[in-house]
């Protein structure tokens, strides 16, 4: 027993000594250095064709009350929930957003004379409060907007309908994800855009990125979430070239997350000048994300093409990666699928 004595001596000091885990770090990230990232696009919940090619300014403005009307079927508060629920289960630390609209009306109907300002759905705060709900605390970290639109809704009109389009990046700020921060929030939009001429007069088709620098346990980088434009490939592809050289031009590497319209599954080129500035697809040759029907009660999926990416450059690992809100058991307890799009959730290994 005597001889024992020094050996446990020599046991507790090396116990003492061994760095387990430090009072700042009860809640270290699962491994050493690793992210989730999720990009959803959340759906503006109509389609704008038949405003943008309205004839006549009763046409446009029977138009903007129809798609006012398929907005409110597709009742995007429901649909924060299902998509609350998504990251709830994947528990991202990251998530970019396209399509966080915000919708405001106003009466007397006068198209912009008047700035909308009665807010009907602010998508962000609809999804932020739905986490919340969950005992999930993100918030906006870096914000966007782009096109800005305002006009009579209805034949004759009843109301003004203004619809702002939004890009956006969330990032977890409760205790669990205290090795996370954040910093150096930034936003723009893209020198190119699609330019419309409807009955209304011209509307610009503005659209962009937000962005923010992340360190994780010491190891910084660039995350990045955008939405190319979709009705022009020409404008898209300028797009991706000021990409590289707008929010990509930095030395940290970079995290890239959204919806580009372009892919493996659909129109390559967008895609193409990324991967040849740089860029790595975190699961190349992945599931299809886009596009269900306008009515998002249409039980049949009807997804095509991969245009929800995660695009990486200085020397990720992609752990895993996956498509989620694409199976009927992810629709709202009304039918309603959460988005047009599914969403994309990728676990990276630091470099």
């Amino acid at each position: 027993m005597t001889r024992l004595k020094p050996l446990l001596l020599l046991a507790a000091v090396a116990l003492l000594a061994t760095p387990v885990a430090r009072a700042d770090q009860v809640h270290p990230f699962k491994g050493d250095r690793h992210v989730t990232v999720m990009t959803q696009n959340l759906y503006l919940g109509t389609d704008l064709t038949p405003i943008f090619g309205a004839p006549s300014l009763p046409a446009l403005f029977a138009a903007v009350g129809a798609g006012w009307a398929q907005v409110q079927a597709n009742d995007f508060p429901a649909r924060a929930q299902a998509i609350a629920n998504e990251i709830a289960a994947a528990k991202p630390d990251l998530v970019g957003l396209q399509e966080a609209e915000l919708y405001r009306t106003d009466v007397p109907p006068d198209g912009s004379a008047t700035p909308a300002e009665t807010v009907a759905y602010d998508f962000i705060g609809l999804l932020v409060n739905a986490l919340a709900e969950r005992g999930l605390s993100y918030q906006p970290v870096s914000v966007f907007d782009g096109t800005d639109v305002e006009l009579p809704a209805g034949f004759p009109p009843t109301l003004d309908v203004r619809f702002t389009d939004r890009v956006a990046l969330l990032a977890r700020t409760d205790e669990k994800t205290a090795d996370l921060k954040v910093s150096n929030p930034q936003a723009g939009a893209y020198p190119t855009a699609l330019h419309l001429n409807t009955v209304a007069g011209p509307i610009t088709a503005t659209r962009g990125w937000a962005s923010a620098d992340v360190k994780v346990r010491g190891k910084s980088f660039r995350v990045v979430t955008t939405h190319l434009e979709a009705f022009s490939p020409l404008v898209r592809n300028a797009q991706a070239e000021e990409l590289l050289a707008g929010p990509l031009a930095t030395d940290l590497p970079v995290v890239v997350v959204g919806d580009f319209n372009s892919g493996s599954g659909g129109d390559p080129t967008a895609y193409g000048e990324l991967l040849g500035g740089g860029l790595s697809d975190a699961s190349p040759g992945g599931p299809v994300t886009c596009c269900h029907a306008t009515d998002l009660h249409d039980p049949n999926p009807t997804l095509t093409k991969r245009i929800d990416l995660v695009l990486t450059r200085g020397g990720f690992e992609t752990i895993s990666s996956d498509v989620v809100g694409e199976e009927p058991a992810d629709r709202t307890p009304s039918g309603l699928w959460p988005s047009d799009h599914a969403g994309v959730v990728t676990s990276l290994q630091l470099p």
